[in-house]
């Protein structure tokens, strides 16, 4: 059985660890590790089989799995280690990828894993396939409430006042590389659409605040050499955290029940 660390005790992080402790995923919780020690004995204290709470590098040397749940910020130390062990990760925090400069090919040659969940959009294997020919263009519109964008360090910078808007407002418009940058929090689905197809300087984003809608809409078209693709994906908010799509979660877990224990069609 696959022992597993989970790296960020909110949203994402505490709904995994509660699949696994519930036999929803068939794996064992080891440990998980949060910046917030108070947070992660929270989610531990919940559990019917309690795990321990370690420092990451104690966790990754003792799991098969790391399952990173945390920010951006956590990802590039992360991946090194996990790099340096052989061992497997998944990365929710999608965004913290693309600044990486060491090269995939020191993935490949490490033997270790790393699984991207297609998080809260739909598409990813059309994108995926369409990148084998020639593809002209991905283009992102994600449209969200606007106590989803709060607290984002690009609004904060901009002085936008997401509390009195009442009506749509494209407040971004950029490459992908841009939005994970000025939404670390919120647009983690642009990093995935660019590692699948273009890139994230070529990805291009739009994201729109409207006080209008209560779901997070996810629109992607795609131009490529084998046809046209447009996907559309309205996703309904975490009850906990409306920055997190329900969805995001979902795909986390299904995702490591893939792993875990793979399914084999045709065989």
């Amino acid at each position: 059985m696959k022992k597993i660390g989970v790296v960020g005790c909110g949203t994402i992080g505490k709904q995994v660890c509660l699949a696994i402790d519930q036999g929803k995923i068939a794996a064992e919780l080891v440990a998980v590790a949060d910046m917030d020690a108070v947070k992660a004995r929270r989610v531990v204290d919940e559990l019917t089989s309690p795990c321990e709470v370690l420092p990451i590098p104690e966790l990754v040397r003792r799991t098969d799995l790391v399952v990173e749940a945390a920010s951006q910020k956590v990802v590039p130390t992360l991946v090194e280690m996990v790099l340096d062990q052989g061992k497997e990760a998944l990365i929710m925090s999608v965004g913290g990828l693309l600044p990486f400069n060491w090269g995939w090919d020191r993935l490949a040659e490490s033997g270790a894993r790393l699984y991207i969940p297609s998080g809260a959009i739909a598409g990813l294997d059309a994108l995926k396939a369409a990148n084998l020919s020639k593809i002209y263009s991905v283009t992102l519109t994600t449209r969200k409430p606007p106590r989803g964008l709060k607290g984002a360090p690009y609004c904060l910078e901009k002085g936008i006042d997401l509390d009195t808007l009442d009506r749509e407002m494209v407040i971004f418009e950029g490459s992908a590389q841009e939005a994970t940058s000025a939404f670390p929090q919120n647009i983690n689905v642009a990093a995935t659409l660019s590692l699948a197809g273009l890139g994230p300087e070529r990805t291009r984003v739009r994201i729109i605040a409207d006080p209008k809608v209560s779901s997070n809409i996810h629109e992607i078209e795609i131009a490529a050499e084998s046809g046209k693709i447009v996907t559309r994906t309205e996703n309904v908010p975490s009850a906990v955290n409306p920055k997190t799509s329900y969805l995001a979660v979902l795909s986390a877990i299904a995702t490591i029940q893939g792993i875990v224990s793979p399914l084999k069609v045709g065989s």
